[in-house]
């Protein structure tokens, strides 16, 4: 059940910011955590070497809006397939965005299989947050 807001306040989007499989980079993903915290979103930050199944886990227990999964390791296509299919066999319709370094062709099948949004690098942080805000807003 997601947390309610103060009367007046709108509730914080909470992103699962994550690394999965083997990629040990985690200098843009704690950019992008630290950014997106600082925009104003509830950051969970799940760190890197994760499986698939322990990011569906956090992000059922954690009742997450978003996850934001950062990759490296060129394994984007498989881990995408992996994690689209691990959420839907859980019932769960969260918009998922990837971030990383990412080819254009790789980038549109990512999107064709189901994820929100995919940025390279240099993105900048407030085009990430925008993104996160717009998936947590249709999945609502």
């Amino acid at each position: 059940m997601k947390a309610k807001a103060k009367k007046g306040e709108a509730r914080k989007v909470k992103v699962l910011v994550t690394k999965v499989g083997l990629d040990g980079h985690d200098r843009g993903l704690k950019v992008v955590a630290k950014g997106l915290a600082d925009a104003g979103f509830e950051v969970v930050y799940l760190g890197v070497h994760q499986t698939v199944a322990n990011v569906v886990a956090t992000a059922i227990q954690e009742d997450v809006d978003v996850i934001a999964v950062s990759i490296l390791s060129g394994s984007h296509l498989e881990l995408g397939a992996d994690l689209l299919k691990a959420l839907k066999e859980k019932g769960l319709s969260l918009p998922v965005i990837f971030g990383g370094v990412i080819p254009a062709e790789d980038a549109r099948k990512l999107k064709e299989m189901g994820v929100s949004a995919v940025y390279g690098p240099g993105t900048p942080l407030a085009t990430v947050a925008d993104a996160a805000r717009n998936a947590a807003g249709a999945k609502s």
